[in-house]
């Protein structure tokens, strides 16, 4: 089997990170990875924005619980890294593009034996007015949504194995 496919079948969603912080090189690649997704005809109107300190990725969470009242304590899984992938707001595509770069970030972050896990509560609140604040400070432009998140930070333990829910088939 293909290396690849062995990375992509091995892939799991992980919700609890180490307190050991992920390198920047590591991070550059991430993004690196994020910039050659797939998008609608390769318009490319989006934005990845990799934030490497724990007390701002905090603040970020606490104005997210706040609006979505979450209540006191979330905290987004407390990563060392969160990258929020953003989009022009009136690009057709942003969604389906930020969802491509989403999946190459979870796949190079398994290559680098990282942990990652989506996290959508911005979709719903990225334009509340404590959040935007956060937004701004992070240079991410008002025109922008935020359409992903991803959680990362060394494994706390290595995922369970997760059930395959989904039907594939084969039509002639």
């Amino acid at each position: 089997m293909s290396e690849l496919i062995n990375l992509i079948l091995k892939r799991r969603s992980c919700r609890a990170f180490s307190e050991k912080d992920v390198l920047e090189s590591d991070v550059k690649q991430i993004l690196e990875c994020a910039l050659s997704a797939p998008s609608g005809m390769n318009y490319q109107t989006w934005s990845f924005v990799a934030i490497m300190n724990r007390d701002k990725i905090q603040r970020l969470a606490a104005a997210v619980g706040k609006a979505l009242n979450r209540g006191a304590g979330y905290n987004m899984y407390n990563p060392s890294v969160l990258i929020l992938t953003t989009n022009d707001k009136e690009s057709r595509f942003r969604e389906v593009d930020n969802a491509c770069a989403m999946e190459n970030i979870y796949l190079s972050c398994e290559a680098l034996n990282l942990g990652c896990v989506w996290i959508n509560q911005l979709l719903t609140c990225y334009d509340n007015p404590d959040v935007r604040k956060i937004l701004d400070s992070f240079g991410i432009p008002q025109n922008h949504g935020v359409y992903g998140c991803a959680a990362i930070g060394y494994k706390a333990q290595e995922p369970a194995p997760k059930e395959i829910k989904g039907k594939a088939c084969i039509v002639r």
